[in-house]
């Protein structure tokens, strides 16, 4: 809820907010539907909480954990997760050469000693709470179901398709099976430059996302709320 705040209050704030296209990243996904109107503040502040507490309930259940891979082609970590005994899946498509994987905390540790066999330069396991992104979250689908959704000033790329939505249903479709499903940030940031985006400005605390974008397209200009 701290993070969706901040972001929100940074976007309400810029002078002239005026965007032709937005996207979050994960949780940022959810800021990004307020910014456009999709979501009103209050129905997304609802949701991103109930987002944690769903998120921290599958953590107790079983151990789980997710796991930083560089310089490694996206289909060799796909075909080593789908080789491997238990959940491990690819969860994050950050930028070409760094892709994060989720998954059982044994499949996870297996998975990073193939990838470094496979040539990974690092394969390190993150210190987070659980297996996010990957099948065992549970998505929030009574809750999203519950929420009206309105038509957005703007398109928003999301994550599950990593394309412009702008149809109200399938906005609220693709944000049911974000939880589980992983995020394409670079082929969003890909498609937002292939439909005209010129500049990015990131809303949020950090510089996280411009970083990404600058490995993605280094000709992409960047600029931070």
């Amino acid at each position: 809820p701290a993070e969706f705040l901040h972001s929100v209050i940074l976007a309400k704030t810029l002078e002239d907010f005026q965007p032709e296209m937005v996207a979050g990243h994960s949780l940022g996904e959810f800021s990004a539907l307020v910014a456009n109107g999709a979501l009103s503040f209050e129905d997304g502040l609802k949701l991103v909480s109930q987002r944690a507490l769903a998120m921290q309930k599958a953590c107790e259940i079983t151990p789980s954990t997710m796991a930083a891979v560089l310089n490694l082609d996206d289909k060799i970590v796909e075909d080593i997760c789908a080789s491997i005994d238990g959940v491990v899946v690819a969860a994050n498509y950050n930028c070409p050469g760094q892709l994060v994987i989720s998954g059982e905390y044994k499949a996870v540790e297996l998975a990073c000693e193939k990838m470094k066999e496979a040539g990974a330069k690092r394969a390190l396991i993150l210190p987070v709470g659980g297996a996010f992104h990957s099948p065992m979250m549970e998505p929030l689908a009574a809750a999203i179901e519950a929420t009206t959704f309105a038509t957005p000033i703007c398109p928003v790329y999301q994550n599950v398709t990593a394309s412009a939505v702008s149809d109200p249903n399938e906005i609220k479709k693709n944000l049911i099976i974000q939880l589980t499903a992983p995020v394409k940030w670079t082929q969003s940031v890909q498609q937002m430059i292939a439909d005209g985006a010129t500049l990015f400005t990131e809303v949020g605390p950090g510089k996280v996302l411009t970083g990404l974008i600058g490995k993605i397209n280094k000709e992409a200009a960047t600029a931070n709320a």
